[in-house]
């Protein structure tokens, strides 16, 4: 199968599948954007590979990305995951994580979702034709403009660059490179 080309993917299938089943693939489940949101602010700094290889870590410590839980964490279970080996031991990360759930629970009890803000934001699904990965931005005005919106809404660790990736792993920014069979 022709893939991407970014550094690692040959050799790693966990990788290899990420890339060819969710990556750039739409997917504005409440809870799986909650999930990627949580894994790319925790990416920050770190490989993707890194964090992907500990996504089922994340999965325990965060009650299954389940939102409305998370909001509810306090200080002793934050003190719990600083413990765990399993996940980054970062508290700003773990602590925006928790605000991340909450700043979800409060759209929702105002009758919005983050998938329609973030629909709005980029007025649909942005296809871009790059040769290869290294053709790509890792921001944008829409990023930027974005980064700022789910800031003001409560919305921790959601830098332009930050943003950007996770529009494309949620699928609203597919930037498979051109020739890519999982485009």
């Amino acid at each position: 199968m022709k893939r991407c080309d970014w550094p690692d993917l040959p050799n790693d299938p966990l990788y290899q599948e990420y890339h060819d089943q969710e990556w750039g693939k739409l997917n504005l489940a409440e809870q799986y954007l909650y999930e990627m949101l949580v894994l790319e602010s925790f990416q920050s700094g770190l490989s993707w590979k890194t964090i992907l290889h500990k996504r089922e870590n994340f999965r325990k410590a965060f009650a299954g990305f389940d939102y409305q839980v998370v909001a509810n964490y306090d200080q002793a279970k934050i003190a719990s995951l600083m413990a765990d080996p399993g996940i980054i031991r970062n508290r700003r990360k773990i602590e925006a994580a928790v605000a991340d759930a909450q700043a979800m629970c409060k759209l929702h009890q105002n009758g919005q979702k983050l998938g329609t803000i973030l629909q709005e934001a980029t007025k649909g699904i942005i296809v871009n034709y790059p040769k290869t990965f290294k053709e790509l931005p890792n921001k944008t005005q829409i990023s930027i403009d974005l980064s700022k919106k789910l800031k003001q809404l409560g919305f921790k660790f959601v830098g332009p660059v930050t943003v950007y990736s996770y529009l494309e792993a949620i699928g609203l920014i597919n930037d498979h490179i051109v020739g890519c069979e999982a485009k």
